[in-house]
């Protein structure tokens, strides 16, 4: 039996950070599984659009897709506009079934990166346990995904930070600054800002300038291995757990 093509589905920029980032972690999970067919499209402003991925894969005489969003939380674009762009293909393209596996988060693979960023910008690990996290991440109208960052932050709260903050680039408060001064007047002297966002972009351009204050900002995840991982984790779950999208 073929293995599926593993589609991996990111939102898309108009900054070109975006898309390079996006193609090097793909690039990096087709180097642990060299056997897998992964291939990428964008929902917006980037080419190629999942469509035209999707009508060349079928041409190509693929099967089986296993559609995995590039997100960390199950907001809109998990829920309706990528389901709705796959559900129209599949109704163009019959042959090819199609499954949309999970968004990324919540999970262990996630929080390992977020603090290996944190210490390659010069967070000393012994100091962990003195030092304030402002947990940033893009923001959401969706309350799930505003409670899975808060859950995220109760989390981390016990893996030894002195006290962890959750902030939002938009849609939701506090930002990233508010959040920043909040600790300090509770009395933290170091606090350290991890940006919970995948790629470069406006949005993280908004954490890092709310970062101003603190003594510490993360990268991006990026293509960290951790997230390259976690593709193929998630993309294994799909070929067993998920309905095909053109049968849901």
């Amino acid at each position: 039996m073929r293995s599926p093509v593993l589609l991996v589905i990111a939102h898309g920029s108009r900054d070109p950070r975006h898309a390079a980032t996006v193609h090097a972690l793909v690039e990096r999970a087709r180097s642990l599984r060299p056997g897998l067919r992964v291939e990428t499209g964008f929902l917006d402003f980037n080419a190629p659009s999942v469509p035209r991925v999707l009508e060349r894969l079928a041409a190509d005489g693929v099967e089986d897709v296993v559609a995995l969003p590039l997100l960390l939380t199950r907001a809109f674009h998990a829920k309706a506009d990528i389901p709705a762009v796959l559900h129209e293909a599949s109704a163009r393209l019959p042959r090819l079934r199609i499954r949309q596996a999970e968004v990324l988060g919540p999970s262990p693979l996630l929080l390992s990166a977020l603090e290996k960023r944190l210490y390659e910008a010069g967070l000393d690990p012994s100091r962990k346990s003195s030092t304030g996290l402002v947990l940033a991440s893009a923001g959401s109208t969706d309350p799930e995904a505003i409670a899975v960052i808060a859950d995220i932050a109760r989390e981390l709260r016990h893996t030894g930070w002195c006290a962890v903050r959750p902030a939002f680039a938009s849609a939701s408060l506090p930002r990233t600054e508010e959040a920043v001064r909040a600790l300090r007047d509770e009395g933290v002297r170091r606090v350290a800002v991890a940006p919970y966002v995948i790629a470069p972009g406006f949005l993280p351009d908004r954490i890092a300038r709310g970062a101003e204050e603190a003594d510490v900002i993360a990268d991006v995840l990026g293509a960290a291995p951790e997230l390259a991982r976690l593709l193929l984790l998630r993309c294994d779950e799909a070929r067993v757990d998920r309905p095909l999208a053109n049968t849901a």
